[in-house]
């Protein structure tokens, strides 16, 4: 923390812009910008049960519910 106000001191700036920037450098470590996980969405075929509107979001919100 000492280290971090001297640093804050002597660029002329405030701390918390100080704190900020240290954080995002450690965060942005190695490794962590080339990051090879992909978010895969598996798809299964359904079909659409009678009486559901998908256009109408409060009804299928009460359905989910359990509330008819």
């Amino acid at each position: 923390m000492r280290r971090l106000r001297q640093k804050a001191a002597a660029d002329d700036r405030p701390l918390r812009d100080i704190v900020n920037e240290v954080l995002r450098c450690g965060l942005a470590g190695p490794g962590l910008e080339s990051s090879t996980y992909t978010f895969r969405l598996t798809t299964v075929p359904g079909r659409l049960l009678p009486g559901i509107d998908l256009t109408d979001r409060d009804k299928l919100f009460d359905l989910l519910d359990g509330r008819d």
